[in-house]
């Protein structure tokens, strides 16, 4: 994988925003499920706190590490904070 692209970065983050906001929702007891909206704008919530420790002056790689690393953070402290 070319991780030498910005826009490939990016993608990876929004994808990893998706699924980290999907996956806190299914962990919650709602017998309807997580709905759509909800979880898209989770999703973004995340994706745009992640993208300001993704702007630090880092390497790529370390930059996508630490913001991999703040998302599930995110996620895992407002599942708790939530549940």
């Amino acid at each position: 994988m070319n991780l030498t692209s910005k826009r490939t970065s990016l993608i990876i983050l929004g994808v990893m925003a998706i699924l980290c906001s999907r996956a806190m929702f299914a962990f919650f007891n709602d017998p309807e499920g997580p709905n759509l909206l909800i979880v898209t704008v989770m999703a973004a919530v995340i994706y745009f706190l992640s993208l300001t420790a993704y702007l630090l002056n880092l390497s790529l790689v370390k930059k996508l590490v630490l913001a991999i690393v703040i998302q599930i953070t995110i996620v895992t402290s407002l599942y708790f904070l939530l549940s």
